[in-house]
């Protein structure tokens, strides 16, 4: 899924928004927004708004893969200390509230692809990405540190 969105995704790479949707997430003012719908064309408009909306199958998918995976790490790699697995259990419940603010994010997003002069809306988008990308990475940093951990115990026979 994630390959998916980056295939639609491509045509919003512009200079005005490098990072395409990922620009458009970040703006964080309306008329940085404005900017950047401005440098896509109807075609690529439409690849933003199905990105959108297609993110809605894919919010489930990664908050529950990068949960199940700090759910199991927190489990097998760090029974202890104790405030370690503690840690990863707390990151699985975040991936729920990442998810959530994805869809928030979305909603505001589509505000201003629909052409709302509110500038709330990239403030709302920009606030809930920077929590949700903070959110994913902690969860996939947690997994993959403990599961290197786990790994080198394994290979030195602990």
């Amino acid at each position: 899924m994630t390959a998916v969105l980056q295939v639609i995704g491509r045509p919003l790479q512009t200079t005005a928004a490098p990072l395409g949707i990922v620009s458009f997430e970040l703006a964080g003012t309306l008329a940085t927004s404005q900017t950047m719908i401005a440098s896509w064309d109807s075609s690529a408009q439409l690849h933003a708004a199905f990105s959108l909306g297609l993110d809605y199958l894919y919010m489930p998918l990664y908050a529950v893969a990068v949960a199940l995976a700090c759910v199991r790490t927190a489990a097998t790699s760090l029974r202890s200390p104790q405030a370690a697995a503690s840690l990863g259990l707390l990151l699985a419940w975040g991936l729920g509230l990442a998810a959530l603010l994805d869809a928030l994010e979305n909603a505001a997003l589509w505000q201003v692809l629909q052409g709302s002069a509110a500038a709330a809306w990239p403030v709302v988008a920009r606030c809930c990405a920077i929590v949700k990308f903070a959110l994913v990475l902690a969860g996939l940093f947690y997994a993959g540190a403990g599961s290197a951990l786990y790994l080198f115990k394994k290979a030195r026979g602990y």
